[in-house]
């Protein structure tokens, strides 16, 4: 046996029982005639005193040999500590050693388990199995199993499947690029790892399963960021016979219980709601941050004719003028507001940035204010609501530009100013997403959601008369702080409707049955109204946790090149294989 209890189990009531404990050596304190080992396991810690007058030299001996992250098995009596501490469960009581045997030893270790500080992210996940071992990571790694027991037991008890679909698929177009993986049996055919399970889960309705759901791994060949990584297990769900509104009960009462069996916080409160429309407009986000305000401010109207050139002209050339208002204006130096006009131009391709600060005795500081009489910059202060020791940071450009350089500010001023409150947790349904979005690189429209999203009843007439701008979705995305955790949408279900969607965005008919051809025949077969919605499982559990990357709550992720720095991967494989197995041979490409 190498244990009868774990390392958070023992109490008072256990004093004077014989006891076999197991686990890695915290840490290891001589003092002398006694040595103190903190004995570490998953579920916590508990003291080992080897005294040298009860233990024996020679096991006192050999504890001072003990090195931290060694694993060994101890003997001993349970005994009450004459210093307790209370920082720990077992904090009562120790262990008094009368055996101690090595089961494995360490070597150097890279960095101490027990290291708070900001350790080398590529060291941590070059050594993930020691990184996994800190209690922080580890609770991490507790919870993501909380959350998914709570998701299994939340769509069991209401009626939901658990039905899993092909890793090896067929690559469709109209989303990220696909990781795709070679056919040693069809040589020169490939399957493609599903982004998502979005046409089986859509075919498991046809096939009358009517509730769906599944802990799903989705693969994505995109650049990757905090939030995203290149595989990630997904929250699939399906659901037949319903509206928008049943999707959004069903998913709100999930996502509080979810967030109550993580965190033991309650939700009672119903998540606000806001159009697609209203976000874009308000905070230039489709998944704003509600947890501070600083909304977009339209100054279009005050400007059309304002006499200052660079706003009249964005205006002319269809655009807008908007601006944010931040507190703290004495912050705001030539160099800092320098700093943000070089980030919107850098990267949103913004011509400029625009600003009106009034300082603390009201005194108005802005370098376009002399293209302004005195009654317009009047009326365009009063629209700001501007305020002593404030600023207005101004963007006119097109619209996209505009949205997404001030959201993106927003969101900078809101971390460096301290606006955010960190301790609050605010859900958000988006909802009324457009059906479709130009792409200027590929100069055709592209599907906002996916090309399976159904188009609300009244805007149906704009794809007849091609007013594609115009089409607004059944659609619905969930947001927490400021990330994008879940999405989905009422689907297509009738053929006809489907193969108009697929024409404008620029499939021909045969280009159709190529890609689509199996779905646009299961379509044919009776389909039921249906509609889903799909969670970013590592997402979701990084914004309930508070952490600022996915990669602290996924086991065992990849660096942002894409890489497994503790297997070597992706890693080259020998050319005899490619050639004789699969038929492929690699090309040398100079970047």
């Amino acid at each position: 046996m190498y244990r009868n209890y774990k390392l958070n189990e023992l109490r008072m009531e256990n004093v004077g029982e014989e006891v076999i404990l197991s686990g890695w050596v915290s840490k290891v304190r001589d003092l002398g005639h006694f040595t103190f080992i903190d004995l570490r396991d998953r579920y916590g810690i508990t003291q080992i005193l080897v005294n040298e007058e009860v233990s024996g030299k020679e096991l006192f001996e050999e504890a001072r040999k003990l090195k931290n992250e060694w694993v060994i098995k101890v003997t001993g009596k349970v005994a009450e500590r004459s210093s307790k501490n209370k920082n720990i469960p077992t904090g009562d009581i120790e262990v008094e050693a009368k055996n101690i045997e090595i089961l494995s030893r360490s070597k150097q270790l890279p960095f101490e388990i027990d290291e708070t500080g900001n350790l080398n992210e590529n060291m941590r996940l070059t050594y993930r199995y020691l990184d996994i071992r800190r209690p922080r990571m580890l609770n991490n790694i507790i919870k993501r199993n909380d959350m998914l027991f709570s998701i299994r037991k939340f769509m069991n008890d209401n009626g939901f499947l658990d039905i899993d679909t092909p890793i090896l698929a067929k690559a469709t177009p109209e989303g990220a690029r696909d990781f795709v993986v070679p056919s040693r049996i069809n040589k020169g055919d490939f399957y493609a790892l599903p982004q998502s399970p979005q046409l089986f889960k859509q075919i498991l309705m046809v096939s009358g399963v009517d509730k769906y759901y599944q802990l799903a791994k989705c693969f994505r060949d995109e650049d990757l960021r905090a939030d995203r990584q290149p595989e990630f297990t997904q929250l699939d769900l399906e659901m037949s016979f319903i509206e928008q509104e049943n999707i959004l009960n069903v998913t709100e009462a999930l996502a509080k219980q979810v967030f109550k069996d993580v965190t033991g916080i309650e939700i009672t409160e119903n998540f606000e709601r806001m159009s697609y429309d209203d976000a874009m407009n308000l905070y230039g986000s489709d998944k704003p941050d509600l947890r501070f305000d600083m909304k977009l401010i339209d100054l279009s109207k005050e400007t059309e004719n304002c006499g200052f050139g660079v706003f009249e002209n964005a205006i002319k050339d269809d655009g807008n003028v908007k601006a944010i208002v931040a507190p703290n204006a004495e912050k705001f130096s030539r160099k800092y507001i320098k700093d943000l006009e070089d980030f919107v131009k850098t990267y949103f391709k913004a011509k400029g940035l625009a600003y009106i600060k009034i300082n603390e005795n009201g005194e108005i500081n802005s370098p376009i204010a002399k293209f302004f009489t005195e009654e317009k910059l009047a009326e365009i202060t009063q629209k700001l609501g501007i305020k002593n020791n404030e600023i207005a940071l101004v963007l006119a450009d097109k619209y996209k530009i505009v949205h997404d350089g001030l959201g993106a500010l927003r969101l900078k001023l809101g971390e460096e100013l301290e606006l955010i409150d960190k301790d609050s947790f605010k859900f958000l349904w988006v909802v009324d997403f457009p059906m479709f979005e130009w792409s200027e690189e590929e100069n055709r429209y592209k599907a906002q959601h996916h090309p399976f999203t159904s188009i609300k009843q009244e805007d149906r007439k704009y794809l007849d008369s091609n007013e594609l701008d115009k089409i607004k979705t059944d659609s619905y995305d969930i947001v927490l702080n400021g990330y994008e955790i879940g999405g989905g949408s009422i689907r297509i279900h009738e053929e006809e409707l489907q193969e108009k969607v697929f024409e404008k965005l620029g499939l021909s008919k045969e280009e159709q049955q190529e890609k689509f051809g199996f779905f646009l025949e299961v379509l044919k077969y009776g389909v039921p109204p249906h509609g889903g919605l799909a969670f970013g499982i590592d997402r979701w559990l990084m914004a309930i946790l508070k952490e600022n990357s996915i990669k602290e709550v996924i086991p065992f992720p990849k660096t942002n090149k894409g890489q497994d720095l503790m297997t070597g991967a992706p890693a080259e494989i020998e050319e005899n294989v490619l050639a004789d197995d699969l038929k492929l041979k690699l090309l040398k490409v100079e970047e």
